[in-house]
């Protein structure tokens, strides 16, 4: 190379560095231009109105059909102030027709029928006394009550025959009725019969026979209550028992001699009682307790 070609190199490079200008490809000058213009949305000096009326008439320009079948859709309108948006950007909405079913509502109908009863639930727990009432006024003066009425019951029996035992239970009948208050004390089966509910006192008198043993019961209906007994002995004696039975209606109280297992038997004559039977009723059981009475047993 020559000495003038040299030079001519030389202004070439020192002219280019100079300028101060790099090289700029076509998409840095097209970015260049989108910066120079001003953006719609920030800019003061921009009519949205207007900006809105120009896109939608460029977008007029280029309506295309998009319905038929078995064509694609044309792709969106390039906007050069924006970006194209990426196709996973925004998500895909599909159109779900609604109802207002408010003016569907029908009329009210009719009340069904009521349920059943549910169970019942636990018993709560007792609540407060509540505060003492007003005193009431006075009553008016009820209607006489029925004159007091007094319930009786009361007999006395003997017996003037000896009986003995024998092989089985007896009952000991009486012969002689000295008191038989209503005709409660059976003279033929020999026992009192209760009529008026209460409380009773009976007492049972007998002689003993010389060398033999006695041995009775006084019953309360099938129950044995007490026994009267008397040793074997040189000489007779009288020998009683006393007790007082709460009855019932319907109730019996007789007086049994024990079988012959032993030798048992009463001693009496044809001229003289020396076996007797006593029962009266001392309180009946419709009479209530006094007032104050029942408390104070308590």
């Amino acid at each position: 190379m020559t000495v003038r070609g040299a030079m001519v190199v030389w202004v070439i490079l020192l002219l280019l560095v100079v300028s101060g200008e790099p090289y700029r490809t076509p998409y840095d000058q097209e970015q260049d231009q989108n910066r120079e213009r001003p953006d719609p949305w920030t800019d003061p000096r921009t009519d949205l109105r207007e900006y809105h009326r120009d896109t939608s008439e460029a977008g007029a320009k280029e309506c295309r059909r998009c319905c038929d079948p078995g064509e694609e859709a044309p792709p969106p309108y390039p906007n050069p102030h924006y970006p194209r948006p990426h196709p996973q950007q925004y998500p895909q909405y599909q159109v779900t027709p609604q109802i207002n079913i408010t003016i569907l509502k029908g009329e009210k109908g009719d009340s069904g029928q009521r349920g059943p009863y549910g169970k019942a639930g636990k018993v709560g727990l007792t609540g407060p006394r509540g505060p003492e009432g007003f005193k009431g006024t006075k009553g008016s003066m009820g209607s006489p009550g029925e004159p007091c009425k007094s319930q009786y019951a009361a007999f006395s029996v003997g017996r003037k025959k000896a009986i003995h035992s024998n092989d089985y239970y007896q009952t000991l009948v009486f012969d002689t009725e000295l008191v038989n208050l209503y005709g409660h004390f059976n003279m033929f089966t020999g026992k009192f019969y209760c009529y008026v509910p209460g409380i009773y006192y009976f007492s049972l008198n007998v002689h003993t026979w010389n060398q033999k043993e006695t041995y009775v019961h006084v019953m309360h209906n099938d129950r044995e209550v007490v026994i009267l007994y008397a040793q074997p002995s040189d000489r007779s004696i009288m020998q009683s028992q006393s007790l007082m039975l709460e009855l019932e209606a319907e109730d019996q109280v007789w007086v049994r001699l024990f079988k012959g297992e032993r030798e048992n038997a009463l001693f009496s004559d044809d001229f003289d009682t020396y076996i007797t039977f006593n029962g009266h009723l001392i309180k009946p059981k419709s009479d209530g307790p006094r007032e104050g009475q029942e408390k104070r047993n308590q």
